[in-house]
């Protein structure tokens, strides 16, 4: 068995740590307080190809597949979660949707926009059992009618991907609609998270939402198949994203440790401490090998529903659990502003409800283990 990325993934990751660390970086704690990044720094995550990772290089994106997908999410979320969750809605639940099931002039229309970050994309997915959005033919398109809430990117981003079961179709399945922001019926209200604060996020409404029939995005038919497919690598994603939040956690932590002083020696000397950051480690290495294994499963087309929902799972309790005890660790410090730390665990938190809560991925795993029985 080989664990090792190759060249070209060390490589990939080496550059997007390098550009998180030096850009990105320095810019988190400004872009939480004010509750969005400067558009310079966003302008040069789009140089980088952030933006088109998921999108095709024959439509303008960079084409990374899903293992270095999950690398450079998890790079960018140890410098700021909330970029990486913005990168995620708009390459996972936008940009490939369309690269997935788009007709030749929807992928010409949205996908070099989206690749190159000058068209901001979001995804609003099927609510299990409780559909909020409803879709239904009319006279030369089609209606949507509901609402979806937390929307990552909202209000932000130039086009929505909606999820919505037909009214008129038997099986009620979900069909994918192409929504602009400018489509009349459609408006969206900012919410305030405690969490990834630099990304935008808004309730959205649909009030008699008007679409011209090509805003239909593949055979309605189709529509389960391509939100499993998107949901999929969004999962990997958001797993990916808690697992960067663990590791600038556990780093923060390792750093403190070796410079306070107790007693006249670094704290990083007592057993208890050593032994709780030997916890985290375990915790935070157990993570990585479940999410990159499910990125690699994705990446091949691989069944992967346990081994996602797993990743999911446990990145996002070694999140929390890094970030408590990082804050731990710092003390009285950890928790005042000018502290990383206690933005970490206010994004951690985010992570273990994000794109499906922990009961949840536990339901899934349950569910491949035990076909049948639910």
């Amino acid at each position: 068995m080989d664990f090792a990325l190759t060249e070209d993934q060390e490589l990939f990751r080496g550059a997007v740590r390098e550009f998180a660390v030096a850009v990105l970086a320095p810019a988190a704690a400004a872009a939480d307080e004010a509750g969005r990044f400067p558009p310079d720094v966003l302008a040069q995550t789009a140089a980088l190809g952030l933006f088109g990772m998921l999108v095709p290089e024959a439509r303008g994106g960079a084409g990374v597949g899903i293992v270095r997908y999950g690398l450079a999410l998890e790079e960018v979320a140890r410098a700021s979660a909330a970029l990486a969750a913005a990168l995620n809605a708009h390459n996972a639940l936008a940009a490939l949707p369309i690269s997935l099931a788009g007709s030749a002039a929807q992928q010409a229309r949205w996908l070099p926009s989206l690749a190159r970050g000058e068209a901001l994309g979001a995804g609003c997915m099927v609510a299990a059992g409780a559909p909020t959005v409803q879709a239904q033919p009319i006279d030369g398109g089609w209606q949507l009618d509901g609402a979806a809430r937390w929307v990552t990117n909202g209000g932000a981003a130039a086009l929505y991907v909606v999820f919505a079961p037909v009214q008129a179709a038997a099986d009620r399945a979900p069909a994918a609609f192409l929504v602009p922001a400018a489509a009349p019926g459609l408006a969206s209200a900012p919410v305030e998270p405690v969490g990834l604060r630099g990304a935008a996020i808004a309730d959205l409404s649909l009030v008699g939402c008007r679409l011209a029939a090509d805003a239909l995005l593949g055979a309605p038919a189709g529509g389960a198949r391509l939100a499993e497919a998107a949901r999929a690598v969004a999962l990997v994603g958001s797993a990916a994203q808690a697992l960067g939040i663990a590791q600038a956690s556990l780093d923060a932590a390792l750093a403190y440790a070796q410079e306070r002083q107790q007693f006249g020696r670094p704290i990083a000397q007592f057993e208890g401490l050593r032994h709780l950051l030997a916890d985290v480690a375990l915790a935070v290495d157990t993570a990585r090998l479940l999410v990159y294994r499910a990125a690699w499963l994705c990446e091949r087309g691989r069944p992967a529903a346990r081994a996602v929902a797993m990743a999911k799972l446990q990145a996002g309790e070694a999140a929390m659990l890094a970030a408590t005890k990082a804050v731990q660790v710092h003390g009285g410090y950890g928790y005042m502003r000018e502290s990383a730390v206690q933005r970490y665990f206010r994004d951690a938190k985010v992570t273990q409800a994000a794109e499906g809560n922990a009961l949840q991925q536990r339901s899934a795993i349950a569910d491949a283990l035990l076909p049948g029985e639910s």
